[in-house]
């Protein structure tokens, strides 16, 4: 099919990251290439280097330079990073994901926890649920502060750290999860701690209730944080859309996307009112990079949530269309062991999975 001359061209920003983000990067752009040529998409690709790349060749892992190009860009693919391998950020170690995510304003961490066919659960019965986390707050020390981290030392004995929760924070994810669950079972559940922290999740709290009044017709209910923990592994078939602040809803999300079927799968889409890229939610895995062993499963869904965001945006149905047919070809593949990923109990190695993927979403777009 040929592009559309009255589509507008959308520069997609392809940042590797480290460890095996070359890898399932290459897999996922032979994904898009595959739709993008079905379809006439019109996606073209541009790459930067970050990451360990970048802090050898400028001194930096995230030069200033790619935080324009990330500004003038439609949409970006972000590939792990290893930042806990970092130098101090004095000396030139800054977390990409979390500057990016703080520079584009990147509120709302899009996290689906679904059970593919054919391949079970961890627990439980099978399930399809959205963490919608808080992004840019809470206890996450490179993102609550104007300048310097929201960590610091009085004295060498002593640790503190800074937990920032925002109204307009709070009214803005819990929007974006009410509008999410008003197209998915209408059912939000808002998690908080209010009992132990009363002001900060107090003001969460507060601010869900006032969203909630706007949406009559999504049934909502409130859980704490610990029992949520728990619930989810006793039957997270129950939840449709999880709303709650930015630890909450990281450590909640890996929790579902395990129990879900692994989180080598797990899906995730950071998105704000201009901008979005996507991630994968797993790590770097440096032990198994350059082997050819890594899963391109969560970055290539990843991207199907990305162009699923622009051609919403954009009003664009074949954007639409084209993340439909990744999905689906994600569904085929991981449903049959003969094209799944070692770690999925296959044979497939990154590439081949990669292609695997590629040549059955192109099918599916044309």
């Amino acid at each position: 099919m040929a592009a559309d001359s009255t589509k507008k061209p959308l520069d997609i920003l392809v940042l590797e990251g480290d460890g095996i983000g070359p890898e399932i990067t290459a897999a996922t752009l032979d994904v898009l290439s595959s739709v993008n040529t079905a379809l006439g998409l019109g996606l073209s690709f541009s790459s930067a280097e970050i990451g360990f790349a970048s802090l050898k060749k400028n001194g930096t892992t995230l030069t200033n330079a790619v935080v324009e190009r990330a500004l003038a860009a439609d949409g970006i693919i972000l590939g792990p990073v290893s930042h806990n391998e970092y130098p101090p950020v004095a000396e030139g170690g800054i977390n990409p994901s979390g500057a990016l995510r703080k520079r584009l304003d990147l509120y709302a961490n899009i996290r689906p926890a679904r059970s593919r066919p054919g391949f079970p659960p961890r627990c439980g019965k099978p399930c399809d649920l959205i963490v919608v986390r808080e992004n840019t707050e809470g206890f996450y020390a490179d993102r609550n502060m104007y300048i310097g981290p929201g960590e610091y030392m009085p004295t060498p004995d002593l640790a503190l750290a800074t937990r920032k929760v925002t109204r307009q924070g709070s009214m803005r994810i819990c929007e974006t999860a009410f509008q999410l669950a008003s197209v998915r079972r209408k059912h939000v559940t808002v998690v908080h701690k209010a009992n132990v922290l009363r002001v900060s999740d107090g003001l969460f709290l507060e601010c869900a209730r006032a969203v909630a009044q706007k949406y009559p017709d999504i049934r909502v209910e409130e859980q704490l944080v610990d029992s949520m923990a728990a619930l989810l592994v006793r039957d997270a078939s129950k939840f449709d859309v999880i709303v709650t602040t930015n630890m909450f809803g990281d450590i909640l999300s890996d929790e579902a996307a395990e129990i879900s079927g692994s989180i080598g799968l797990a899906e995730s889409l950071n998105a704000g009112t201009d901008y979005a890229f996507a991630q994968a939610q797993h790590g770097s895995a440096p032990d198994i990079a350059g082997k050819d062993l890594a899963n391109p499963s969560s970055l290539i869904g990843s991207a199907a949530m990305l162009l699923q965001w622009l051609g919403e945006r954009h009003k664009r149905d074949d954007l639409v269309l084209a993340a439909a047919a990744i999905e689906a070809a994600l569904d085929a593949a991981i449903s049959d062991a003969a094209t799944r990923t070692r770690d999925m109990g296959g044979v497939l190695g990154t590439k081949a999975f990669g292609a695997q993927i590629a040549k059955q979403a192109g099918q599916l777009s044309s």
